[in-house]
């Protein structure tokens, strides 16, 4: 009994250790963003959700919820040029994402069951994506950053044929949304087979 309780609590300790340093890793991952050309300007890629997604695998969405959090609160005191606007999109996007890998992970630990969670994970915050633009985050940067007018000017630079908000975060938001969590969730694969011994402690 006593042997169980000792080896839970390292299972504990290391889990809270690895998802500290996950979160480490995902606010790092933050400062290496790219200009997308086909996207406005103030709408840039990185990776920085992939730490959150090997935490959910590994630790549970609990955990993928942790480093969501922590990467976006220290970027709002850091470099936060949008008021935590960005970061509330990032972090609600990301939690989207990485709890449902997690959770179905969780119940199928095959390869079968994290494509299929991160599958499931990347559809729905590019569908929540679309709500989440239009009735928080876009209102929210008209009050405080840019008015609605040069936010739907950025789209029309790209494809004069937009005609409103509504119509822009659904060519451009959905599909950027889904393709970037998918990157991350390829990326992901590639390597959560070689570090899963290291976060499981087995090394």
């Amino acid at each position: 009994m006593e042997n169980n309780i000792t080896k839970k609590r390292k299972i504990n300790t290391r889990a809270i250790a690895a998802t500290a340093m996950l979160s480490a890793l995902a606010y790092a991952l933050m400062f290496i963003e790219i200009s997308v050309p086909i996207m406005p300007f103030f709408i840039k890629f990185d990776i920085s959700d992939l730490p959150a997604l090997i935490a959910s695998f590994a630790y549970g969405p609990v955990s993928g919820i942790v480093v969501c959090l922590v990467k976006n609160v220290i970027n709002i005191f850091v470099k936060s040029q949008t008021f935590g606007i960005g970061e509330l999109s990032n972090f609600l996007l990301g939690v989207l994402f990485v709890v449902p890998a997690g959770i179905i992970y969780k119940r199928k630990k095959t390869r079968g069951g994290a494509v299929l969670g991160a599958a499931v994970g990347a559809i729905l915050s590019a569908v929540i994506c679309f709500f989440s633009n239009y009735y928080i985050v876009y209102p929210l940067y008209a009050k405080l950053l840019m008015p609605n007018e040069v936010i739907l000017s950025a789209y029309q630079a790209i494809l004069p044929s937009v005609k409103n908000l509504r119509e822009a975060i659904f060519i451009f938001n959905v599909p950027f949304t889904f393709c970037k969590f998918a990157i991350d969730a390829i990326f992901t694969f590639l390597i959560y087979k070689r570090i899963s011994p290291i976060l499981k402690g087995k090394m």
